[in-house]
């Protein structure tokens, strides 16, 4: 099913306001996004978790029982979606995410792959944030995949530059998962690798044989061409309020389901079919739960 493209939407992110930016906080506004999503050609659902407290939900959240409701209502509302959840945290302390792996357990989780000095600059030079390091190293990363492996996880390995591609060639050949790798090129961020298409033949090369990789592009109307070569590459594509806010056109997406559907009508245009969730299980080896 090498012409079929596999799908994935990210619906809300780590740290967008709410207040500022229309993402989905609430177990019902995941619900309600992640039917925009299915309705548009999404089979998978990226998630991260906020804080339910009013005028909290800025913050992310790893309380169990928010997880449970969130993913909960998510499956009631499309019982054939693919949950991926992410485990993202800086610092040694694990124990978050793992306890909503255990208790989950989703069919796919992002395994965050090395670390990066995570970047962004203002127009006036100023940092946008405080330099922050997104610390993997390489016993946080076996930590999370014997979890994952334990709990028969598919661990998705987000890549943010080229070296940490290169790593997880190095991870299989040193025993540390089994099967063959899901790579997430995570492209645009300041400080990692660029979104630029060129990249893309490249980073490939990189790759093991029988990887499975996706397009992660943040940005805004440089992605649409990142997505377009990746699918005439063979690979997948997420999109979602988490990624950008913008269309092709350059106007400002009202939801997940408008990028959505931008990014099933760019699949069309390559000549590529958008795998139902059925065949995105059978291409990707997602268990059934």
């Amino acid at each position: 099913m090498s012409d079929k493209a596999v799908i994935t939407c990210a619906l809300t992110g780590v740290l967008t306001n709410p207040a500022t930016h229309q993402v989905p906080v609430t177990p019902k506004e995941m619900a309600d996004a992640a039917e925009q999503a299915w309705n548009e050609g999404a089979v998978i659902v990226h998630c991260h978790f906020r804080d339910q407290r009013e005028g909290m939900g800025f913050l992310p959240t790893w309380d169990v029982g928010v997880v449970t409701e969130i993913i909960g209502a998510i499956r009631d509302r499309t019982p054939g979606m693919i949950i991926n959840m992410s485990t993202g945290t800086p610092g040694a302390d694990i124990s978050g995410p793992v306890a909503c792996l255990e208790a989950l357990k989703p069919e796919i989780a992002a395994c965050n792959a090395g670390s990066l000095n995570y970047l962004k600059l203002k127009s006036d030079g100023t940092w946008a944030w405080p330099p922050v390091l997104f610390d993997n190293p390489v016993d946080k990363v076996q930590a999370f995949l014997d979890v994952m492996t334990a709990n028969n996880v598919i661990p998705e390995f987000e890549c943010f530059d080229t070296g940490i591609v290169r790593s997880v060639a190095l991870y299989k050949k040193a025993g540390m998962f089994q099967g063959d790798p899901h790579i997430s090129l995570v492209m645009g961020v300041a400080s990692g690798q660029a979104a630029k298409p060129g990249w893309l033949p490249l980073l490939k090369e990189e790759m093991l044989p029988g990887t499975h990789w996706q397009t992660i592009a943040v940005g805004r109307e440089e992605v649409w061409s990142l997505h377009r070569r990746a699918l005439e590459l063979g690979g997948d594509v997420r999109t979602g309020l988490e990624d950008t806010f913008y269309l092709p056109s350059g106007q400002r997406a009202r939801n997940n389901g408008e990028l959505v559907k931008a990014l099933a009508d760019v699949v069309r245009e390559v000549g590529r079919d958008i795998a139902s969730a059925e065949e995105a299980r059978e291409i990707l080896g997602v268990p059934k739960r």
